[in-house]
């Protein structure tokens, strides 16, 4: 008998694994891909971390997170300085004094960048944003808009940005100075070695089955574990009573490239429709690593409409978050039964949102 099956290895999973062992009680993770980690996973190919589901940077502003995981791993001091490219241009992330002095040659000051904006927001004065395109002009004017928002908006979720809805952007990062930081969270980066190593430190101890269903054998482990924790799709838990949820998925092709340097950055944002990747991720300048060669990822926003597929991104319109909360109201009613992070809740988490509910969870 186990105090806690845990479904899933990922960063919720083996966060409650760690705390859950550290209190002497018997647990057993299990999870359906052959590996730990779940999309934070990365494969060390040719000398180089491989972030096999995208990139991840950790970013937090919670010195208790911070704490704990710098506790199992040391990590560097990567900063995420990501750059955007329109066909032949490219711009600083996130919009700053470098990104605005280069889409108006005129602009030196904040106070002109801000006189500019300001001018194109007046498209928008007087009226409510009805969609996701009226939203972004009404924040940032539409240059912006047009060559760093639309495009990526529009391939990352399949849809014209005039059909989306205004509250998915309910802001965007506006800074008047020349600091191409993109996050502001006090505590920004990489785990040396990458991230498989930090959730092996949290699972050190704790027997871990892979390739392992839960669903194959679900009442079996219901009868062997006094708590389950899950952290899967909530609407696969209790059989899609109320129907599917719907996701956004990726999909990544990776190059191994004979040079040393391919971009001169660990990730670039393709803004236009010119391509259908919304962003290429050169994986070696996450840890600067050294190496005759590189190793590149094209990553495309893909509908998930298989099951193979890893579903990535909730979809946060009405419809779907009318579904989730028929599915949490169940989840409330489950006795012995944690449920935890992006998939189980059908909320979008950054990863130390994850960590930190995970450290704030009774158990």
């Amino acid at each position: 008998m186990y105090d806690y099956i845990i479904v899933g290895a990922g960063l919720f999973g083996a966060t409650i694994a760690y705390r859950a062992k550290q209190q002497g009680k018997k647990v057993l993770v299990i999870d359906k891909r052959n590996h730990i980690a779940g999309n934070v996973y990365t494969e060390n190919v040719d000398g180089i971390n491989v972030h096999k589901y995208g990139a991840h940077i950790f970013h937090t502003d919670y010195k208790d997170v911070w704490d704990f995981v710098n506790s199992l791993v040391e990590f560097n001091r990567y900063t995420n300085s990501p750059v955007a490219r329109i066909g032949n241009e490219i711009y600083n992330m996130p919009f700053n004094m470098n990104t605005f002095s280069k889409i108006w040659p005129d602009v030196f000051t904040p106070a002109e960048a801000k006189a500019r904006i300001d001018e194109e927001r007046q498209e928008m004065a007087g009226k409510e944003p009805k969609n996701l395109e009226e939203q972004a002009i009404s924040l940032v004017g539409r240059s912006i808009y047009e060559k760093l928002i639309k495009g990526y908006t529009e391939k990352q979720w399949h849809r014209d940005c005039k059909d989306l809805p205004a509250d998915i952007i309910k802001r965007l990062p506006v800074r008047f100075i020349y600091d191409n930081n993109y996050f502001n969270d006090r505590y920004q980066g990489i785990p040396i070695g990458g991230y498989t190593k930090l959730v092996e430190k949290m699972l050190e101890g704790v027997e871990v089955r892979l390739d392992t269903n839960f669903f194959d054998n679900a009442d079996e482990y219901r009868k062997q574990a006094k708590t389950i924790v899950y952290t899967g799709m909530i609407d696969e838990y209790f059989g899609f009573k109320y129907g599917h949820l719907e996701y956004r998925s990726l999909r990544f092709e990776t190059k191994t490239l004979d040079e040393e340097n391919y971009q001169g950055c660990a990730v670039v944002n393709y803004t236009g429709h010119e391509v259908d990747y919304t962003r290429v991720i050169e994986h070696k300048h996450f840890e600067s690593t050294e190496s005759p060669k590189t190793i590149i990822t094209f990553e495309y926003p893909d509908d998930w409409d298989d099951p193979k597929k890893e579903a990535y991104y909730v979809i946060n319109d009405a419809k779907n978050n009318e579904l989730a909360e028929k599915y949490r109201a169940l989840a409330a009613k489950e006795k012995n039964v944690i449920f935890g992070g992006r998939l189980a809740e059908y909320k979008y988490y950054d990863m130390d949102d994850v960590i930190k509910k995970a450290l704030e969870t009774e158990i």
